[in-house]
Formats: C-alpha cells, structure tokens, sequence
C-alpha cells in the first residue's frame, strides 16, 4: 500500500481519516494523496421553467472556504515525514475520488459520509470506512474477514493483506447461508501464503446474516472487519437492507474494508 488516497473536507471524521491515512503511508513508506472536493452540482438550482442556474454567490464562498482548507491541510503535511500531494475537484464526491483513485492502492473514507458503498461499486480500489470518531490504529492488532465464498469476499481479502500482516488475531467468519463460491479452506491457505494465520469460524444464521455476523465480529473485539461489498443486487439491497449496508450504517463500529 504504497499510494492512498484520503478524502479531506471540513465535516466530523476528517482528523480520524487524515490520521489514519497517516499511519497507513508512514507504515508502508508510501505517498499520501489528499483530496478536498468542491462539487458544483450542489450549487445548481432550478427555476419555475425547469432551467436550471448555478448560485455563484454560494459556488465562490464555498471555493473560498475548500481553498483554505486545502492551504490548511498542506501546512499540517508539510510538518509531517510522508511525501503528499493535494488535489483539488469540482466534480461529485464519487466521481472525484474514483478518478483520483485510478493508481491508488486505498481510498480512506469516513462512513457518514455516505458514499463509500457507492465507490466500491464505482472503482476498483479497495475502500477503508472509519467511524467519526476513532482513527485506525497501525499496526491492526485484531481483524475479521466476513467470507461467503464470493467474488467480493476475493477482492476484498487480497486488498487487506497488507494490514493483517502484523495482526495477533484474524478470524476468517462465515455464516451458514449458502451452497456454492470458493471454500473457507481456500481463504486460509491463500492467507497461509503471505504469513498470516487466521482462525476459521462458522456461524449458524441466528436471525439475519448482518445480526449474525456482527455478534461474531464484536465477540472478536475487531478493530477491523474485512467485507465484500454488494455481493447480493444493490437494488435489493437498497430496497431489503443487507450486509453492506447494516456495515456501513453502524457509526461506532470497526473500520471497514470494502471491495467489489
């Protein structure tokens, strides 16, 4: 994880994820990108005719404030030891961070943000959701990997190599649902390759597969939970809930690292 990608703005969860993203380029020796958007989209309005304006009052007050901000956050880098840049975007938040995401290894995001489902679907880098309120802590100590034998699953558990490296604990948890993917036993011996031992746990479903799950997850002490992202239909998801989202929806629990 040489290059990361961490989206900089001025709403709660920004010291956790500017920290975090930190640590993870200081323990890799790796570049920091830091992104600030400011999304012209949200300043469009519509007239009575169905035309559509730009409130340039508000679009400039707002360049103003994210120009500072990014001046802000090159001043607190430049006081730091890992190499970084700063990027600028008047593009929607998941269209910014996708295209800035094209060579990066992580994106960093905060879950309350609201969009870190929708770029896991959008790009093929590898996304960490993190709570507001609680930075990722390197070296990750205790993690769990959420396996159903997906495609997702795959991804996801190839990108979070590099940060099981060091764990003490990683659990491998499945929850009985169904037949089919690749087996538990292929998840352990791919993670036996890289060095890492991780303990295999299968759950019988006790309600939903989420509820299940993140009683396994929380009985684990997880500082890190490692997920494929939509496995199921995303409009089934939207319209029924699901794995993902129940993750994504829960404000105070562990870092997520999602994949599709």
């Amino acid at each position: 994880m040489r290059s990361i990608l961490v989206n900089a703005d001025r709403k709660p969860g920004n010291d956790a994820r500017i920290e975090t993203a930190l640590d993870i380029a200081r323990r890799f020796n790796g570049h920091l990108s830091v992104l600030v958007d400011t999304p012209v989209t949200r300043y469009i309005a519509m007239d009575p005719m169905g035309g559509s304006y730009v409130i340039s009052d508000a679009l400039e007050e707002a360049r103003k404030e994210d120009d500072e901000a990014a001046a802000k956050f090159e001043a607190r880098m430049a006081r730091d030891d890992v190499p970084f840049d700063i990027l600028r975007s008047e593009d929607d938040p998941v269209s910014a961070l996708a295209n800035a995401a094209r060579l990066a290894d992580l994106v960093v995001l905060s879950r309350s943000g609201g969009f870190a489902g929708e770029l896991a679907l959008a790009s093929n880098t590898p996304v960490l959701a993190l709570s507001d309120n609680a930075k990722l802590e390197m070296p990750v100590r205790r993690a769990c990997i959420a396996w159903d034998g997906s495609e997702q699953a795959a991804s996801a558990l190839r990108a979070s190599v590099p940060l099981l490296d060091s764990c003490q604990v990683v659990k491998v948890i499945s929850v009985i649902e169904k037949p089919g993917g690749f087996p538990a036993t292929d998840a352990l011996r791919y993670l036996s390759r890289h060095g890492i031992h991780a303990e295999f746990e299968e759950h019988e479903r006790r309600g939903s597969t989420e509820e299940t799950l993140a009683i396994a997850v929380t009985q684990a002490h997880a500082e890190l939970l490692v997920m494929g992202a939509y496995g199921k239909s995303r409009m089934r998801e939207f319209l029924f809930g699901g794995v993902t989202a129940y993750f994504l929806d829960e404000a105070n629990g562990p870092a997520l690292l999602l994949a599709h």
